[in-house]
């Protein structure tokens, strides 16, 4: 039987929120067998919860936030991202300010959190999304479309009208596991130009950023003293988060998401529209065999 996973333990980080600017406090809980990702605030009230849903999902504009009952959490993607990466279904995340921190501006300090707090198999099967039907949707010349698939396929492509950015390559793919998650995706940094900082700041956003969070592009350069971590990092970001942003569905797809140019939002309303129609997909257990499981996790305590 494929299982349902947590961690073994609690486990805490102190980062700042990339928006915020904030000193954020976070600790990773265990929690039990279909309980799924949850989201606590210590600050307002703990009996206070979100549990993630697409639906729950208000602003995206530069990251994505859950909203229920006048509760915010926001800059969940990079999380959420490292707990599909590495199959996690059951979590409780208590934070003391409104935004997740953002730490090196990847998931791979939240991969190191996840490891390090142990991750145990759960006696409860484990439920995938799987596509049985192409969804497409269409915005301002972007897309995202879900098609059927024998296992977790990521493409992604995209194109900047900027000198730097067109020198770089713009299109990757990923076939989901565990080991190609952190090998391949895990360490690629969100990403922005150097020239609209002092504006976002204007707007109440990236009060945080910084070179040590971010990659910094100039016109024709980028600002991080030790270049990139990747050739192709700038659109393996863009898969990161669009893992994060489709595991507020609560589960892992098995089918192919190809996109163009997409961002939070879309990949948000992307989403909504497969769940919302019921003839493109099912949910999918494999209790009694799991050979033909088409997604490897390892890294069990």
């Amino acid at each position: 039987m494929t299982r349902q996973r947590s961690i073994k333990t609690s486990i805490s980080a102190c980062g700042v929120g990339l928006h915020s600017g904030v000193k954020v406090y976070m600790t990773l809980n265990p929690a039990p067998p279909n309980t799924g990702i949850i989201f606590r605030r210590t600050d307002v009230d703990l009996k206070k919860k979100i549990k993630v849903s697409p639906y729950l999902v208000g602003d995206t504009h530069l990251h994505t936030t859950l909203s229920y009952e006048g509760l915010k959490v926001s800059t969940i993607e990079h999380l959420m991202s490292a707990l599909a990466g590495l199959g996690i279904d059951n979590v409780i995340v208590d934070l003391d300010q409104e935004e997740v921190p953002i730490m090196d501006g990847s998931s791979s300090n939240f991969v190191f959190l996840l490891v390090s707090a142990g991750i145990v198999e759960q006696d409860k099967p484990k439920k995938f999304i799987k596509i049985k039907k192409p969804i497409r949707v269409e915005k301002e010349g972007k897309f995202v479309e879900f098609k059927p698939g024998a296992n977790s396929e990521f493409r992604f492509s995209m194109d900047f009208d900027h000198p730097f950015l067109k020198q770089q390559k713009l299109s990757a793919s990923i076939m989901l596991s565990s080991d190609s998650y952190i090998r391949e995706i895990s360490r690629a940094r969100t990403f922005g130009f150097m020239r609209d900082i002092e504006y976002l700041k204007t707007l109440g956003l990236a009060r945080g950023a910084s070179l040590d969070n971010a990659v910094g592009i100039e016109e024709n350069c980028i600002a991080n003293k030790n270049g990139l971590r990747y050739e192709d990092e700038f659109v393996k970001h863009k898969i990161l988060d669009a893992l994060g942003d489709l595991y507020v569905s609560g589960y892992s797809l098995i089918g192919v998401y190809e996109a163009f140019k997409s961002g939070h939002e879309l990949n948000n309303i992307s989403i909504r529209a497969l769940l919302d129609n019921k003839e493109a997909w099912e949910y999918v257990t494999f209790e009694e065999d799991d050979s033909e499981m088409p997604i490897s996790y390892s890294i069990c305590a």
